[in-house]
């Protein structure tokens, strides 16, 4: 019918709060119906982990990355720009175990994720959680599947891009976040919500 679906109404909020928080404008397009059966639900093990093999950053973690993204038809370049996200927000040991924002602003949506990744000597917490990255600080943290991200060199060739050229990762992120939020679905409508 004419009302909004819960894919819709959830899809465009983020583009808005992406905007709203200085992001790019992202393409959005309506149309997504809400699936009632649990079977249609994305299962587990799709979406990619913080860490997996050993514990730290390791080439198991960048292997891990393009087998989630590969298979959805993402690039490294994609997968750089989509990791950017971590721009925003922090992480609550209630929900994901880990603990701390990756940049000084969680409430923007800049380039600070790559300028910190790459600037900053990133230790090992000592603590009872998850093993996680943080700063001399204690204030910031990055996970595993973050540091790799400049210890792979196809993946540190867009880290380097991003941490010196804000406007080019915010215009890859908007095409791959739009291409992330349309996958799986069929018959679109563009929608100009700006």
């Amino acid at each position: 019918g004419d009302s909004l679906s819960y894919a819709d109404l959830y899809t465009l909020g983020g583009v808005v709060a992406i905007r709203t928080m200085g992001g790019p404008t992202i393409g959005w397009s309506s149309g997504r119906t809400d699936a009632m059966d649990p079977s249609a639900v994305t299962p587990d093990g799709r979406l990619p982990n913080a860490d997996v093999g050993k514990a730290g950053a390791e080439p198991s973690d960048a292997g891990h990355l393009r087998d989630i993204f590969y298979r959805m038809g993402f690039d490294d370049r994609e997968i750089v720009a989509l990791s950017g996200a971590h721009a925003l927000g922090r992480c609550h040991p209630t929900a994901s175990g880990f603990d701390g924002p990756w940049t000084f602003t969680p409430t923007t949506f800049n380039n600070q994720y790559f300028v910190l990744l790459k600037s900053i000597p990133w230790k090992e917490r000592e603590w009872s959680g998850p093993f996680q990255y943080e700063d001399s600080s204690g204030k910031l943290m990055m996970l595993a599947t973050d540091l790799v991200l400049i210890q792979d060199k196809s993946f540190k060739k867009y880290v380097d891009k991003y941490a010196k050229d804000d406007s080019m990762f915010q215009k890859d992120f908007a095409a791959a976040f739009q291409k992330l939020e349309e996958l799986g679905t069929s018959g679109l409508n563009p929608t100009a919500y700006a």
